[in-house]
């Protein structure tokens, strides 16, 4: 999953202990490597760490995002296919987000989230931090909700990586057959939401 389902699995400040490192570590866990990486956090941001780590996991594993990634390299996404589901599954998730979280409108938990991380970007992988800027200052989480924010989204990420051109096509390959992605996240996500409450 994308930066939104990540965040999002994260719990609440009401129920989830050590809930500001949880997140700090699951947003971190993009660029921590192995278990050197792992332990060179404190345990509280390790849990975050882990969190990412199972959810990725469980991503991978699950049949319908398993569909979903076989769609995509049918439409000529090839190995970028994951990518691309990870991204317009978070567009959905945006979308659908009142459903999925009626407790908080996207742009308040978007602000909340970005004021966080922001207080503790010092924590972050040097690249994060990087990003981190401009995910706040264009507002990457609330603009997920929109085809034109999952597209821009793509196609930032086909300039960034050198090897990654063909998403500048995902964003349209997803829209095309959005029913099918549909139906394969609302499988999905209420599984993937049950797996993560059992070990949280």
């Amino acid at each position: 999953m994308n930066f939104l389902a990540h965040l999002l699995l994260s719990g609440s400040p009401a129920n989830t202990p050590y809930y500001a490192d949880v997140v700090v570590g699951n947003f971190a866990a993009e660029a921590v490597r192995g278990r050197a990486g792992l332990l060179a956090y404190p345990e509280p941001v390790q849990r975050g760490i882990r969190l990412h780590r199972f959810i990725d996991s469980f991503t991978d594993a699950h049949p319908a995002v398993r569909r979903t990634t076989a769609r995509l390299r049918e439409a000529g996404l090839g190995k970028w296919a994951g990518v691309v589901s990870d991204v317009g599954f978070d567009h959905l998730l945006a979308r659908d987000f009142a459903r999925y979280h009626p407790q908080e409108p996207l742009p308040d938990f978007a602000q909340r989230q970005y004021q966080l991380l922001h207080q503790r970007r010092y924590e972050l992988p040097e690249r994060l931090q990087e990003m981190l800027h401009y995910m706040r200052q264009h507002d990457w989480l609330t603009g997920y909700a929109h085809p034109e924010g999952l597209h821009r989204a793509l196609l930032g990420l086909s300039r960034r990586v050198p090897a990654a051109g063909v998403l500048a096509n995902g964003a349209a390959a997803f829209l095309k057959e959005l029913p099918a992605y549909e139906a394969d996240f609302a499988e999905f996500w209420p599984e993937l939401r049950a797996a993560v409450d059992e070990i949280r």
